[in-house]
């Protein structure tokens, strides 16, 4: 059973991307190698902004889709917070203060 990641990077034009891995060393490699989203290949280089933890891929996945739907002031103030997406008012049941550890 894998670790899943929900990671957002910075682009080299500013704008944001969204995945979900159980490696983040090596996706944001494949990101910045052009082998990573069709997307962030012709704006490298990315930076890895903030990852958090989830038990499963589904949870990942589903806490992507959330994160995805908020305005871009709101992804770059969860993204530099201690606590995941601020607790449990973005993941709902999924994710408490303490399920998940940022990744920096």
């Amino acid at each position: 059973m894998h670790t899943w990641f929900l990671y957002v990077v910075r682009c080299a034009d500013g704008t944001l991307y969204t995945g979900v891995t159980t490696d983040l060393t090596r996706r944001v490699a494949e990101h910045n190698a052009g082998r990573g989203a069709r997307y962030t290949a012709g704006r490298r280089p990315v930076t890895l902004l903030a990852a958090w933890r989830f038990p499963d891929r589904g949870a990942a996945q589903r806490a992507e889709a959330r994160f995805r739907r908020l305005p871009r002031a709101r992804k770059l103030e969860l993204a530099g917070q201690k606590l995941p997406f601020g607790g449990a008012s973005f993941c709902h049941d999924e994710c408490t203060p303490h399920a998940h550890a940022p990744f920096r």
